[in-house]
Formats: C-alpha cells, sequence, structure tokens
C-alpha cells in the first residue's frame, strides 16, 4: 500500500492554527497551483512535493515547513483539539495546551504527544514521548518510546507543565547515550531544572467509546461546535478560504486539525449558527456523515485503502451493523507502525518468490485487549484471509466488542485489588512531597532503595528544602 506520491509537510503545533495563519497557508499553495490540501495523521498539513516548491515557499518564512524527505523532524500532538467538547480531566483547560505549545522553541526530532487521558480522539500512546496529564493540577506521566529502547517505560516522576518543551529538548539531547531510564534521568536533571512531583498514583486511564466528531453540535449555553470531514481527504483551498474569512467575521479565534483527518472549529456563538449553516449549505457541504466511516484511520494518499474501507462500510451499511464506540485501521504490515485503533487490518506483503505472478494479497486482523487502543497490546483475530472475508470478520468482532461491553478480565481485577494496597511513605509537612524508597530521591543523589530512616541527617527536601524533621509518616 506504499503511496507513490511524495508530500511535504506543514508543521501545526498541536494541530492548532489562528484563522488568518490557515488563510496565509491556502494563498501558499493557490501560488504552487494546488487546489487542494491534505491533513496528516499527526495534525499536520500535507501538500503534493516538489523540489522547485522552494522558490515559492521561501517567500513565506513565518509557515514552518518541511523541507526533508527524511522526516529528521516531527509535528507535536496534543488533544487541545478534545478540550471543552470531550470529557476531560478537570484542571487541564485549552489555554494550559496553548501555554505550553508556545513554549516549544525548537523543531523536536521525536514524536511527542501531549493528551488527557479522559478523552478518545487523541491518540496517547503513538508518539515517542507521552506526556499524559495526571489528576494532580498541572503535572503530567511520561511515556517514552524511544528509538533503540527495547521497551517503552515511564519516567519516574511527574512532569510540570511549564518544564514540558525542554523535559522534551533535554530527553532528545541524551536518550542515544543510553537505554538506562535511571541514568537517563539524572542526565536530565544535571542539565536543567524542574519542579517534578513524586508519582504518588499511577496513571489510571478509564476506557471510553469512540466519540463521534463531525457536523454541528452544542457546546455549553450559547455556543457550538463544528466538525468538518471529507471522505478522500482533499480539502478544496477555496471553500477553506472563504471559512476562515467566516471564521474571521465571526470572532472564531482557531482551527483544530485532527488525528482523523478532519478539523474542528469551537466556540462558534449561537447568533452565528444559522448564517454557519447557510453558509455551509451553498457550499453542498456534508455535516452529517455515518459514523460507520468517521471511526477510520487510513495512511495519507492511498487509494487502494480508501476503496477497501469503503467496500467494508458499504457492507456495514448493507447489515445494518453498529460500530458505535470502535474504530478502525488499514495498514501496511511491512512499515511497523503504532497502532491506535481498537482494530486493525494489515495487508501482508506478497512474497518475493511470487512477486511475478499475478497473487491476490492478503490480510491479517487485530484487536487490541479490551477494544481499549491504550492497553498498546493488540492480538491476532484472524491471519492470511482474502480481502473478501474482511466485512464478516470485521463484523464478528463488532458484535464481540458489545458482548464483552463493560466486563473486566482477571489482569484488571488483580490491577485494581493492588491499586487498593496502603503503602507507607514520608511526606513533607510543608509541600507535601513524598519520599517513597522505592524511588529515592535522584535530585538529591539519594539511590532507590534506600529507606527515609537511613537518610542522612542534613537531607533536606528536594523541593522546598525543608529539613528531615519536617517529615510525617502518612499512608497512600
Amino acid at each position: 500500500m506504499d503511496t507513490t506520491q511524495k508530500l511535504q509537510r506543514i508543521f501545526i503545533k498541536g494541530g492548532v492554527l489562528s484563522p488568518g495563519e490557515l488563510k496565509q497557508i491556502l494563498r501558499m499553495t493557490e501560488e504552487l497551483g494546488l487546489s487542494t490540501i491534505k491533513f496528516g495523521s499527526r495534525q499536520d498539513i500535507l501538500i503534493p512535493y516538489k523540489e522547485s516548491n522552494k522558490k515559492i515557499t521561501n517567500l513565506y518564512p513565518t509557515i514552518n515547513i518541511d523541507y526533508n524527505q527524511q522526516h529528521d523532524f516531527q509535528n507535536i500532538v496534543c488533544s487541545y483539539v478534545s478540550s471543552d467538547i470531550f470529557p476531560s480531566t478537570d484542571w487541564l483547560k485549552g489555554s494550559t495546551y496553548l501555554y505550553i505549545l508556545e513554549q516549544f522553541r525548537f523543531k523536536p526530532t521525536l514524536k511527542i504527544n501531549i493528551s488527557d487521558p479522559k478523552q478518545q480522539l487523541v491518540p496517547l500512546f503513538n508518539g515517542q514521548l507521552n506526556f499524559i496529564a495526571s489528576e494532580n493540577e498541572d503535572y503530567w506521566h511520561l511515556n517514552l518510546n524511544l528509538p533503540g529502547w527495547e521497551n517503552d517505560i515511564e519516567f519516574p516522576v511527574l512532569v510540570y507543565s511549564w518544564d514540558i518543551p525542554k523535559i522534551a529538548e533535554a530527553i532528545e539531547e541524551f536518550y542515544e547515550e543510553t537505554t538506562d531510564i535511571s541514568l537517563l534521568f539524572d542526565l536530565i536533571n544535571e542539565k536543567i531544572d524542574t519542579n517534578s512531583r513524586t508519582i504518588k498514583q499511577q496513571l489510571e486511564i478509564p476506557f471510553h467509546p469512540f466519540p463521534y466528531y463531525e457536523g454541528m453540535n452544542k457546546m455549553g449555553d450559547n455556543e457550538y461546535w463544528l466538525g468538518l470531514y471529507w471522505r478522500n481527504n482533499e480539502y478544496n483551498v477555496d471553500f477553506l478560504k472563504d471559512f476562515c474569512d467566516f471564521c474571521l467575521e465571526s470572532s472564531i479565534g482557531k482551527i483544530c486539525i485532527t488525528p482523523w483527518k478532519s478539523f474542528i472549529i469551537k466556540g462558534i456563538n449561537r447568533k452565528y449558527k444559522l448564517s454557519l449553516e447557510k453558509f455551509l449549505g451553498k457550499k453542498g457541504i456534508n455535516v452529517r456523515h455515518s459514523s460507520l466511516e468517521l471511526n477510520w484511520h487510513l495512511p495519507v494518499n492511498n487509494t487502494e485503502a480508501l476503496e477497501l474501507k469503503k467496500s467494508i462500510v458499504r457492507n456495514f451499511d448493507q447489515n445494518d451493523i453498529s460500530t458505535y464506540g470502535l474504530n478502525f485501521s488499514i495498514s501496511d504490515r511491512i512499515k511497523n507502525e503504532t497502532y491506535f485503533t481498537s482494530a486493525v487490518i494489515e495487508k501482508n506483503q506478497v512474497p518475493t518468490i511470487v512477486k511475478e505472478y499475478n497473487v491476490r494479497p492478503t490480510f491479517n486482523v487485530l484487536y487490541c485487549k479490551n477494544f481499549n487502543p491504550n492497553t498498546k497490546e493488540y492480538l491476532m483475530y484472524a491471519q492470511d484471509v482474502d480481502k473478501m472475508e474482511l466485512p464478516g470478520l470485521l463484523m464478528e468482532l463488532s458484535k464481540l466488542y458489545f458482548e464483552k461491553l463493560g466486563e473486566v478480565d482477571d489482569s484488571e481485577k488483580k490491577q485494581i485489588e493492588d491499586a487498593k494496597i496502603e503503602k507507607e511513605v514520608y511526606q513533607c509537612s510543608e509541600c507535601l512531597t513524598v519520599y517513597d524508597s522505592d524511588y529515592g530521591d535522584a535530585k538529591a543523589h539519594i539511590s532507590a532503595g534506600i529507606l527515609f530512616t537511613d537518610l542522612p541527617t542534613h537531607y533536606r527536601c528536594s523541593v522546598c528544602e525543608t529539613s528531615k524533621e519536617s517529615y510525617t509518616l502518612v499512608k497512600i
């Protein structure tokens, strides 16, 4: 399923841009002779690549364009798009995302995700640095899935919101020097000062059905949000220019690209709702696609994958099948991608020995444990099957999903029981920082395994420098 046309990325930090910024990009694409743009999986914008493009793109220095076809740099993904319209962590507001994104003053070479665990629209774990909001205000868990490291691993402390950019930059500097998290942690602490916190509670990610993200929807008492989606991911430049003008006239400040190759506009005042509906109607824009086709993730610019999806969706529709809460993706197995959907259709490569013959491709069907992509564990449902078998297999999977919905397996039961076990730790009475002997205190060069009672008398809290005597024994 390799695409033959090379694409060039326009980086959009967190998938968030103003109508004015988008309009400038559209002006540039018009000068390049383009009538459409595409959206990428990492909330970026894609245009056809030509070496001659530089003559025009160089005239737009404020547009962050990837000129390197080796893809040395990456776009930052974040769940700002879902804030205020889908379930969210109480303390995490849209303004927090925007402030964090603003502080990134370097071009990341690693894939960075900044996301809320209570939403489903933006994947949590398909980055290499995955910052995931904790229950502690302004603090984040960090899941690392670094190139050259054998397994993904948790960063040993919670990361402060305003430290995210500099910690990400420090990890990029040091991760190739070691595959040991303790050493990486020490290198980072020697390089920068941070306001980290001890992890008191492990990350818990609730399961929510995949949301419907298109159409005009209520947002609070006096506002609406609009999601727009094109089946073929070919977004018309003329329409988008007019739409930007509408946003500017309606005081809409942000346009948000989703990882599902669509975009969302939030905060549409009720007084503009009718005029927006008229505008979309005049342009012939369909804003109520079936959820059967919205819950798919396809490789960009891939006609074969798009046709396969259309065929399966037609079959779903004819059989009156519900896939609410599930999502699907189509992938080329050779690319070794990180998946983030409930079910995956993998296309197998034709063996080299028979490539000269006309051999029908075969597919694998995988699904994630408990149908929750955040488990990151995929199970084989069917292997080496013909394309004609795929609709029936996916319908079986959909029925299995509804049968299992709400059930808790044995491993989850054990996790729940383990979470109930109380643990004794020492806590600073001034700033409530916890000393846990299982982790030690890397900032004070105290190794894991050293009991609090064995700490030297001159030990002080690494956050507020309160003396050891101010700590009290508590249960968590």
